[in-house]
């Protein structure tokens, strides 16, 4: 079990979330879980996502219609 998770909401934020996943990946601190969780986005955020996910096992990638705030 990782010591750390990161949980990282989406929602139409494409423009921001490769700095944001690999600015994570790139720490030196290794013992870490990213949950993703798509909150019904309609740009390709999720596309990214399972990008990420596909290349490393600690991401983790969850869809959801929309919730709002």
């Amino acid at each position: 079990m990782p010591q750390v998770s990161i949980l990282i909401p989406l929602h139409n934020t494409a423009p921001y979330l490769r700095q944001c996943i690999g600015s994570i990946l790139n720490q030196s601190f290794a013992d870490f879980e990213i949950i993703i969780v798509n909150d019904g986005s309609t740009d390709n955020s999720g596309e990214i996502g399972a990008e990420y996910a596909a290349q490393d096992s600690r991401i983790h990638l969850f869809y959801q219609p929309n919730q709002g705030v």
